[in-house]
């Protein structure tokens, strides 16, 4: 089920861009980003529709992915 950005809190949603853009560890590259710019690009992400929430109600949890991803799953 894809839950829409904006019914989150701010504070909701903060702590869930926040948790996925940590949860896969600190490798990025070259150039290293804050966690301030990470969560602004999901932020933005989200914004334009490339990026939805996905809650899983077998697991009971929220998850971020491609726009693309969350369809292929409803299909």
């Amino acid at each position: 089920m894809i839950i829409p950005y904006q019914e989150l809190s701010p504070d909701a949603l903060q702590a869930l861009v926040e948790e996925f853009v940590t949860r896969n560890g600190t490798d990025y590259g070259n150039c290293e980003t804050s966690l301030a710019e990470k969560v602004r690009q999901v932020v933005q992400q989200l914004e334009k529709g490339e990026a939805v929430i996905v809650y899983d109600t077998a697991m009971e949890s929220c998850n971020i992915t491609t726009a693309a991803q969350a369809q292929t799953h409803n299909d």
